[in-house]
């Protein structure tokens, strides 16, 4: 999902037009869309813990499974397809992502103490505040690791699939901790990776704001993915 769709063929010989934005201008689009990507989220859970809606959603038989696939897919296909589908396109399937997302963030509000999770929240933002700092202002060599974050990142997969069926729960403590580190590092590295899209498409306007979509997206994953591993060692639950 990262880079790999950048490295699709695209022809040099179209129209191509000067970015009307800078990168700091460019950075704080993407961040924007980040931000708006979370707030959806959090409607749509807050809504689904207050109304008492999302109970009427685990009465359908393998709905966790539903949402699972749908939510697979959606990144999935906004990343293998974001060089040909159009700019809208790609922003209703980040949305699109971001609500199927919120339906499962309900449960978390079921599941632990409020004042809790807006703790670990305002921990998560300075986590993430501080890699992504550390990602914009230092030149570091991100391609040696990310080989060894991809690594981690199987790793996380395969134990949270084998948690499914098998009891894996005295290991939890230290696989959460792994992932607030995982993705701490791939906060550091996808804010990186804005200035690399924004050079590599700074002749084309049009895939300048498809790679801004990509980049909230990544980030937002960064995000989501600190905060509940953050919130699985740290919250307190009900």
């Amino acid at each position: 999902m990262n880079e790999d769709w950048m490295n699709q063929a695209y022809p040099k010989e179209s129209p191509v037009s000067a970015p009307s934005v800078t990168l700091g201008g460019y950075v704080a689009r993407t961040f924007g869309w980040m931000f708006a990507g979370l707030l959806t989220t959090f409607l749509v859970a807050f809504s689904g813990y207050m109304t008492g809606w999302i109970a009427l959603v685990t009465y359908i038989p393998g709905w966790i499974y539903l949402l699972l696939i749908a939510e697979v897919a959606t990144v999935v296909f906004l990343s293998a397809r974001v060089t040909k589908m159009g700019i809208n396109t790609a922003r209703a399937l980040f949305f699109l992502y971001s609500a199927l997302n919120g339906i499962v963030f309900s449960l978390y509000f079921l599941l632990f103490d409020l004042a809790s999770m807006v703790l670990i929240f305002g921990v998560t933002a300075l986590f993430f505040g501080v890699m992504a700092v550390m990602g914009t202002v230092m030149h570091l060599d991100f391609s040696r690791i990310r080989p060894l974050m991809m690594g981690g990142l199987i790793f996380l997969a395969v134990f949270w699939l084998l948690g499914m069926f098998i009891n894996l729960s005295q290991f939890e403590m230290i696989v959460c901790t792994l992932g607030i580190f995982l993705f701490l590092g791939f906060t550091a590295y996808d804010t990186h990776k804005i200035k690399e899209f924004y050079a590599f498409y700074s002749q084309d306007e049009q895939m300048l704001k498809k790679a801004s979509i990509i980049s909230a997206l990544e980030l937002y994953l960064d995000f989501i993915n600190l905060f509940v591993y953050l919130l699985r060692v740290l919250g307190r639950k009900k």
